[in-house]
């Protein structure tokens, strides 16, 4: 295989119930996908975004690097989480490089964690205001901030360094799936909610034409159905996790039982994502136009359509490969669309490099 590009990296997108890691080469015809994989964790090793299990993870995330034989050392990983805050603020306009100095001073207002506890970074957003209310509000200016409290992220950059990789890029779930968005061949003008659920994390950005208008985080995801189903069955983990994804038959008189689990946790999943977006109307001019799905729970039979009544949108599932090129003869094409939900975090972070802001 040919030694990588200077500057690329590659995406894992580390989650409580599988490591995914993608690889793409960026040439002058354009994006082509050179690898994808994953590999799945026993219950427990993360909790919470919380690593549990260091060895065991880094023997899985080892074994798909081999399996894939990946020879770039340099990757990009994300977080997201009660660990991480994200917030936009108003500020005084200033240069970048002042707001640098000044932007431990002016997050102190804004972030519950002790500022000494937190890595920091920022982003000034452009304005997109007409000129009268850039008039009226001369002087000011957006800042995305961003707080990650430094136990976590040591944790994960100690979880790479064992596995004998180089850490360059540290990012935000929200933000790799606005990226992998950004390169897929969905409609990108608009606003749109991005709502990815995975084992134990729902994450919520809603972008509008290109810029995140809000960003969200909650503790909700499969893990409730699969530990619900063990609870209520009195059975093993992987048993109730062979149920929840009907790779296990269920007795005739235990369905009605499965089917309330099921309901249950998607309307907790949907009224959380409603409330969300009541928040984005009651402080936004925008409204939502469509809702894109990912994640591996975003999958469970049925939960499209009852997401897409309960919040009256058009719902479609995320996929990152649509403007990839993507060849026959590496890839099962039909397999890689199947689980395209799955891997827009792990594409969002290997469309990242070495020296990004």
């Amino acid at each position: 295989m040919s030694a990588p590009k200077r500057n690329q990296v590659v995406g894992i997108d580390i989650g409580s119930h599988s490591i995914k890691i993608a690889e793409i080469d960026d040439t002058k015809k354009g994006l082509i996908l050179k690898n994808f994989g994953m590999i799945e964790l026993p219950p427990d090793a993360i909790v919470e975004g919380s690593i549990k299990e260091m060895e065991i993870v880094s023997a899985a995330l080892t074994n798909l690097l081999t399996n894939l034989r990946i020879k770039n050392k340099n990757v990009a990983t994300s977080i997201s989480g009660y660990s991480v805050i994200i917030k936009k603020i108003e500020i005084s306009k200033k240069e970048e490089e002042d707001l640098e100095k000044s932007i431990q001073s002016e997050a102190e207002q804004y972030i519950p964690f002790d500022i000494e506890d937190v890595n920091l970074d920022f982003q000034i957003i452009p304005s997109g205001k007409k000129e009268e209310e850039k008039e009226e509000e001369e002087g000011l200016m957006e800042v995305l901030l961003v707080a990650a409290k430094k136990d976590i992220v040591e944790e994960y950059i100690s979880l790479l360094h064992l596995t004998g990789l180089n850490p360059v890029v540290l990012d935000i779930d929200a933000f790799a799936l606005q990226n992998a968005f950004e390169i897929s061949n969905h409609e990108q003008s608009g606003c749109h909610a991005l709502v990815h659920i995975g084992a134990q994390q729902l994450t919520i950005n809603v972008i509008n034409s290109g810029v995140s208008i809000f960003t969200r985080d909650s503790s909700y995801g499969g893990v409730q159905i699969t530990s619900e189903i063990q609870k209520k069955l009195n059975i093993s983990y992987r048993e109730a996790e062979m149920i929840k994804l009907g790779a296990k038959p269920i007795e005739t008189e235990k369905r009605p039982l499965i089917e309330e689990i099921f309901t249950s946790a998607v309307t907790n999943w949907c009224q959380e994502i409603k409330r969300a977006f009541d928040f984005v109307a009651s402080t936004s001019p925008y409204k939502i136009e469509s809702i894109l799905l990912s994640g591996g729970s975003s999958l469970l039979p049925g939960f499209s359509r009852y997401l897409g009544l309960e919040t009256g949108l058009n719902i479609e599932m995320l996929n990152p490969y649509g403007n990839l090129e993507i060849k026959e003869k590496l890839f099962d094409t039909g397999y890689l669309n199947y689980i395209a939900p799955q891997g827009a975090v792990s594409i969002g972070l290997a469309l990242r490099y070495i020296g990004d802001k």
